[in-house]
C-alpha cells in the first residue's frame, strides 16, 4: 500500500501548534507518557495471551526498551506489546476522540504560566504528543498482535501525518523522536544522554511492572515492584505521587493517597487517590469512570465501574484482587458477590478518610469540595446505605456562612428551634432577595442556600439530619411563633381572599395570609409535596412533560398595598381596576422569586398604564 498524507482532526492541529509553540519548563513528562503507554500495551498483550489461546504471541520477555542515537540526534521507545492496527493508528493518534478539548483549548490559550498549561494537558490525557515538545518529527511503527502487517506513521507536527501498511514489523510499537537541535532554546537537556534519561525513568517509572532497559542492557533501569503491594511503610510520597499521575494522567500531586489491604475470605491490595482537581469531563456521560483492576498482578482492565460507584467516579487508582477468574467479564464483574464486597469496603474507607481530612485540614476539605462537591452530593440519591456518612460531608452556603457543614448549622440553631431552613434556587444572590426569607431573618433564623442543580433533587429524598427535618421556607406553612393569622384579621380578609382566588384561578389553588413576609407585600410558595419551578424547568428541559403545578399565594396583611386592595375591593368589588391590581401581585410576586411571567408583554402594559395614572 502506498504512503497516505491525511490530516489531523481540526482540534488535534490546534493542541499541536499549542504544544509545539508553547515553552514548558519540565519536559521530561514526555518519556513519562510513552512509557506509561508501552506499559499499557505490555499489560494488554499478556492478558490477551492468557484469555485467547488461539494467540501467536511470545510473552516470553514482555519489556520496554530506550535506544539512544547521539549522532543523529534520535531516541526511540519500543515495546513488544499489543500492538496498533491500521485503523486504531488513524482514531488513537489522528483525532482526540474525547470530550472537552475545546474547553482545555481555551484554557491553554488563556493559561500563561508554563506549569499551569502543563497541568491541563496532563489533565486531558494527551501524552503522546507531548513528544512534539522535544522532536521536530516523530515516526511510529506498529503491529498488532496477531496481525501479519505493520504501520508505519510520521509527523511534524504540522497539522498532517503520513501513514503507510508496512509487509513486516516486530509485534507492539516503536516511537522514534527526532529530536530539535541541540542548540535549541527550547532544549534545557540532552535527551540522548544515558545520564538523564536513567534520571527520568527512575524518577517517574520505577514502579513500573516491566522492565526498561537501555538498548544492550540486560539490567532493568526500574525496580519493577508493585507500589501497592508494598507495605506502606517502604513507598515514599513521591513515589505515590508519580504512580498516581501514571495511572490517572494528571500532572498534578493527588490530594489524598488510601493505601489498604483487604483480608480474609477474599484477599485484596487497593492504591486509591483523590485529585486535588477535577477532570474536564467529570460531568461528561462519557468521562472516565473506575479504576484499574488486576488479579495477581495481571491487568484486566481500566477503569473498572463496577468497584466504584458513580458519584466517586473521580477517585483513581488500582485493585488488586487475588480470587477472581483473569478472563472476568463486565457482566461477572456486575454480578459477583466478593465484587460487591470489596466495593463496599473501598467506599467506606474513601468515605472515612474524606471524613479525617476534613476534621484535619479544613483548608485542603475546601478544595476537594470546591472540585468535586457537586459529584459527591449526587451519592444522597444513589447510596442510602452510606447517606449518614455523606451528610456529615456535605458543605453548604447559608445565610450566615459561605460554607457550613450540616452538623454546624445544627450547633448555631437558635433555642426552640425545630427544623433545618433550606431555600432552594438558581443563584446565591436570587435566593437572598427572596420575600421567602424576610421572616426568617427578621427573626435571626439561619438559611441554607442551595444552588447546585442536584439539590432540588436530595433534599427532597433526604427528610432529617441529626433528627432535625429538613424544611424548605418556600414550601407549606411555616411555624415561626405565630403559625396563623389572628382569628379577627383572618376574618377581615376573608373576602378579598375568596375574590383573588377566584381572579387567578387559573394560576393559584389558594389565597392566604402569610406569616414569612414582613417588608414584601405577597409571595407565591407550594404546598409541602410540591414540585419546585426550578426542577419543574430541569424537567421540562430534558423533555418530560409535566402537568403545570399550581400553587398559592401569600400575602403581608400588614403591607400598604394590601390593606388598600382589601378597602377598595370592600368598597367596589366590580372596579375594573381591581381585577389588573390582582395580576400585577400576582405577577411581582412570581419576579420575586425569579419566576417566568406567562404574559410578559401583558404585565408591563399594565404596569405602564398603572404607573402613567399614577404621574397624572
Amino acid at each position: 500500500m502506498s504512503r497516505e498524507t491525511l490530516e489531523f482532526q481540526a482540534e488535534t492541529r490546534q493542541l499541536l501548534h499549542l504544544m509545539v509553540h508553547s515553552i514548558y519548563s519540565n519536559k521530561d513528562v514526555f518519556l513519562r507518557e510513552l512509557i506509561s503507554n508501552a506499559s499499557d500495551a505490555l499489560d494488554k498483550v499478556r492478558l490477551e495471551s492468557l484469555i485467547n489461546k488461539d494467540l501467536q504471541v511470545d510473552t516470553a520477555d514482555l519489556h520496554i526498551e530506550i535506544e539512544a542515537d547521539k549522532e543523529n540526534r534520535t531516541l526511540t521507545i519500543r515495546d513488544n506489546g499489543i500492538g496498533m492496527s491500521h485503523d486504531e493508528v488513524v482514531s488513537l493518534i489522528g483525532t482526540i476522540a474525547k470530550s472537552g478539548t475545546g474547553e482545555v483549548l481555551r484554557k491553554l490559550r488563556e493559561t500563561p504560566d508554563a506549569a499551569a498549561s502543563q497541568e491541563l494537558i496532563g489533565q486531558f490525557g494527551v501524552g503522546f504528543y507531548s513528544t512534539f515538545m522535544v522532536a521536530d518529527k516523530v515516526t511510529l511503527v506498529t503491529r498488532k498482535a496477531g496481525e501479519s502487517t505493520a504501520t508505519f506513521w510520521e509527523s511534524t507536527g504540522a497539522g498532517t501525518y503520513e501513514i503507510e501498511t508496512l509487509d513486516d514489523a516486530p509485534q507492539g510499537t516503536s516511537v522514534t523522536l527526532h529530536l530539535k537541535p541541540e542548540d535549541s532554546e527550547d532544549n534545557l537537556f540532552d535527551y540522548t544522554a544515558e545520564w538523564k534519561l536513567r534520571e527520568i525513568v527512575k524518577r517517574y517509572s520505577d514502579f513500573i511492572a516491566w522492565p526498561i532497559r537501555m538498548a544492550g542492557e540486560e539490567q532493568p533501569l526500574n525496580s519493577m515492584k508493585a507500589l501497592w503491594a508494598r507495605p506502606r511503610s517502604e513507598v515514599s510520597a513521591e513515589e505515590y505521587h508519580e504512580f498516581y499521575k501514571h495511572v490517572s494522567h494528571d500532572w498534578t500531586d493527588p490530594l489524598e493517597t488510601i493505601h489498604m489491604k483487604g483480608e480474609g475470605t477474599f484477599e485484596y491490595e487497593a492504591l486509591l487517590f483523590v485529585p486535588s482537581r477535577a477532570p474536564f469531563d467529570l460531568f461528561s456521560r462519557d468521562g472516565r469512570r473506575g479504576v484499574q483492576l488486576y488479579v495477581k498482578r495481571v491487568f484486566i482492565m481500566d477503569d473498572c465501574a463496577e468497584l466504584i460507584p458513580q458519584y466517586l467516579r473521580f477517585v483513581k487508582g488500582v485493585v488488586d484482587a487475588h480470587d477472581l477468574s483473569l478472563n472476568i467479564s463486565r457482566e461477572i464483574l456486575q454480578q459477583d458477590r466478593q465484587i460487591q464486597a470489596v466495593r463496599r469496603r473501598l467506599v467506606k474507607k474513601v468515605l472515612s478518610t474524606l471524613k479525617d481530612l476534613q476534621a484535619a485540614d479544613a483548608e485542603k476539605y475546601g478544595t476537594f469540595w470546591t472540585e468535586f462537591g457537586r459529584a459527591l452530593k449526587e451519592g444522597l440519591l444513589e447510596d442510602p446505605d452510606n447517606r449518614e456518612q455523606l451528610l456529615d460531608l456535605i458543605r453548604l452556603s447559608s445565610t450566615a456562612a459561605e460554607s457550613t457543614s450540616l452538623r454546624e448549622y445544627v450547633e448555631r440553631m437558635k433555642d426552640g428551634q425545630k427544623d433545618i431552613y433550606y431555600m432552594t434556587g438558581e443563584s446565591r444572590a436570587m435566593v437572598e432577595h427572596s420575600p421567602h426569607l424576610e421572616a426568617f431573618l427578621a427573626k435571626g433564623y439561619e438559611v441554607l442556600i442551595l444552588t447546585d442543580p442536584i439539590d432540588e433533587v436530595w433534599v427532597d429524598q433526604v427528610p432529617e439530619f441529626d433528627g432535625k427535618p429538613l424544611q424548605s421556607v418556600a414550601k407549606g406553612k411555616v411555624d415561626l411563633g405565630e403559625s396563623e393569622p389572628p382569628a379577627e384579621q383572618a376574618a377581615d380578609f376573608a373576602a378579598l381572599l375568596t375574590w383573588l382566588g377566584g381572579k387567578l384561578d387559573e394560576d393559584v389553588k389558594e389565597v392566604r395570609l402569610s406569616t414569612r413576609l414582613t417588608t414584601s407585600a405577597a409571595c407565591i410558595v407550594g404546598d409541602e409535596h410540591d414540585i419546585t419551578p426550578t426542577l419543574e424547568k430541569m424537567y421540562r428541559a430534558m423533555g418530560q412533560q409535566l402537568p403545570h403545578t399550581k400553587r398559592i399565594l401569600e400575602l403581608n396583611p400588614d403591607h400598604a398595598l394590601v390593606t388598600n386592595l382589601r378597602a377598595a375591593h370592600a368598597a367596589n368589588p366590580d372596579a375594573e381596576d381591581l381585577a389588573e391590581t390582582a395580576e400585577l401581585l400576582y405577577g411581582m410576586a412570581l419576579l420575586a422569586e425569579g419566576g417566568d411571567l406567562s404574559d410578559p408583554s401583558r404585565f408591563t402594559r399594565l404596569l405602564a398604564d398603572r404607573l402613567a395614572r399614577t404621574l397624572d
